[in-house]
This record gives structure tokens, C-alpha cells and sequence, in this order.
């Protein structure tokens, strides 16, 4: 698949109220905050751009190493290091506003509280069209346990967010590392979701076996890549079938996209969009050319819009 250079009304998609020239964006956390890619090509050329997390406060992050090399992916430990709040509003977000593309910023916190002032102040900032609801953090009040791992907790979280989130497309971004993604899925569309992105890392760790020691200072941290593809599939499949469909809300597939195939699979398993994300520390224009081939795909099998595949798996 491959070779168009133009996108055309046929790739046009909607997430909530985000009108998409395609289906493609960044993936949080790859592609910083919009500069960093721009060196290698125009961000209109995306469906949305997504930042990397922020938070309330600026964030150093983990300790060094954390990031590892490994078979078909990588894992991280970056710990969540940004700029902060304010330096967002004020240094980030002006650029990015002027780049003619949705731009999608992905939350964090530590509390409920932290993540409903940052949702808060985001919401009501000219040029974020959309929120993405991080709750693969830690709950610093629940004894570390991750938000998105626990049915309360992600109706807690997500319905807090939602009564501060009003102008804004408010997506959430599940955790993998769960017994029961539907379940997980099903209290976030019930709190309030408008979108639902899956999947984040799976947690992971590698070992160094001449120093006898964890590869990362974090021991542990989440893996992406082409490994993880079939795992984040099968949970979009589920997801679809098993509540979004019934629902009416939009599901957006991450997890080891390389290829326009890639992404294909996701939308046939039922995302609406994709995000590109370790890909891209390979090739920088990965999402671009991604985009392309979803268009070429379309052309070759006479397929009229990329929004007729959503679902459209055949079991």
C-alpha cells in the first residue's frame, strides 16, 4: 500500500466534537510538544496532534536509565516529566494553536483533585480541542494503585473530570494492565467519556544479566512497540463489541501501529482513529505515511469513506 500524497474527503473522521482530515494522530509522550516533529513535516498534515502528558506541576521525571531497547518494542520509565501547567499555557499552547490541527492534551495526576484543576484550566484555554484523560497513574491517596485499574476508581476519576471538561472533546486513555478491559471501558462511558484511547503500555521490565541488574532505575516501566499490537487489538475488538458500539462512542487504537496495514486492522477491529506512537522514534514521519496508506487502501478496494471500515470485521 502506498504513494498518494493527498488526502481527500474520504479520510475525514469525528472524535466527539474533533473533526479529522484523517484518521491518524501522535501518541502522547512521542512526539513532545509539537516542535519536535514539525522539523520533519507540516502537524496539518495529521488528523491531531497529541502532546505529552501534563501535569500541575513541572515534573523531572524518573531517574536515568529509563528507556530500554527491546525485541520489537521498547519500554519506558520516563515518569511523566513536563514542563508543568502554567509553562504549558503560556509557552506550548500558543505555537501549537497555530499549526491548523486539533490539538488533543493528555492529563495526569496524582489526585482526583490535581487531575480535575488541570482538565479545568486546559478546558477553558483557546486551541485544545480535545482532553485526554491519562489513569494509568498512580493514586498517591489509594495507596499507589493506578486509577484505571479498579472499577471505582475510574468512575471516580473520570465523572470528577467530566463535570470540569465542558467545551472540550474529553477522551479516556485505558490501562492494558487490567482482568476486565470492558468492565474498565464500561465505567469510564458511564462517568462521562466521549472517546475512549486504547491502549497505554503494558507493564514490563528488562533485565541486564552480566550486571544481575534491572536494565531501568525504575525496575519496571511500560512497553510499547510492535509487541504489544495484538494485545492492543483484541482489546479495541473487545471494547467495540462488548460496549462502545451499543454506546455510540468512538474508540481510538494505540499500540505498536508501523504500517497503514497496521492501522487498518485497528479501524476493521473497530477504533475510528489511530495514534502512531514509538514508530515515529524511527521514522519521524511515520503518521504521515500511515495516513497515506490508509487512503491508498481505500482506493484499491473502492472504499468509499475510511469512517465505512469502523467495525467492519467480519467474525
Amino acid at each position: 500500500m502506498g504513494g498518494l500524497q493527498t488526502v481527500s474527503a474520504a479520510m475525514e473522521i469525528a472524535v466527539g466534537k474533533i473533526r479529522m482530515r484523517n484518521p491518524v494522530m501522535t501518541a502522547s509522550g512521542t512526539a513532545g510538544y509539537g516542535p519536535e516533529l514539525a522539523a520533519y513535516f507540516p502537524l496539518d498534515r495529521l488528523g491531531a496532534f497529541v502532546t505529552k502528558a501534563v501535569t500541575c506541576e513541572p515534573r523531572q521525571g524518573n531517574e536515568t536509565p529509563r528507556l530500554a531497547e527491546t525485541r520489537a518494542g521498547m519500554i519506558n520509565a520516563i515518569g511523566l516529566a513536563n514542563v508543568g501547567l502554567d509553562a504549558f499555557l503560556a509557552e506550548k499552547l500558543p505555537w501549537l494553536r497555530k499549526q491548523d490541527v486539533p490539538v488533543i492534551v493528555n492529563v495526569a495526576g496524582s489526585t482526583v483533585d490535581e487531575y480535575v484543576e488541570v482538565a479545568g484550566r486546559l478546558d477553558e484555554a483557546d486551541g485544545v480541542a480535545g482532553i485526554e484523560l491519562n489513569i494509568s497513574c498512580p493514586n498517591v491517596r489509594r495507596g499507589g494503585m493506578e486509577f484505571g485499574r479498579s472499577e471505582p476508581a475510574v468512575r471516580e476519576v473520570v465523572a470528577a473530570v467530566r463535570k470540569a471538561v465542558r467545551r472540550s472533546t474529553y477522551l479516556v486513555k485505558l490501562s492494558p494492565n487490567v482482568t476486565d478491559i470492558v468492565a474498565m471501558a464500561r465505567a469510564a462511558i458511564e462517568a462521562g467519556a466521549e472517546a475512549l484511547t486504547l491502549v497505554n503500555t503494558l507493564s514490563a521490565m528488562a533485565i541486564d544479566a552480566t550486571k544481575r541488574r534491572p536494565v531501568l532505575a525504575n525496575v519496571c516501566g511500560g512497553l510499547s512497540g510492535p509487541a504489544i499490537k495484538p494485545v492492543a487489538l483484541r482489546m479495541v475488538h473487545d471494547v467495540y463489541c462488548g460496549t462502545a458500539r451499543d454506546a455510540g462512542v468512538p474508540l481510538v487504537g494505540v499500540g505498536g501501529i508501523q504500517h497503514g496495514t497496521d492501522a487498518v486492522e485497528f479501524i476493521l477491529a473497530g477504533a475510528t482513529a489511530v495514534q502512531v506512537g514509538t514508530a515515529s522514534f524511527v521514522d519521524p514521519s511515520a503518521a504521515t505515511a500511515i495516513a497515506r496508506d490508509i487512503e491508498a487502501y481505500l482506493s484499491e478496494n473502492g472504499i468509499a469513506r475510511a469512517a465505512d471500515l469502523v467495525g467492519a470485521l467480519e467474525t
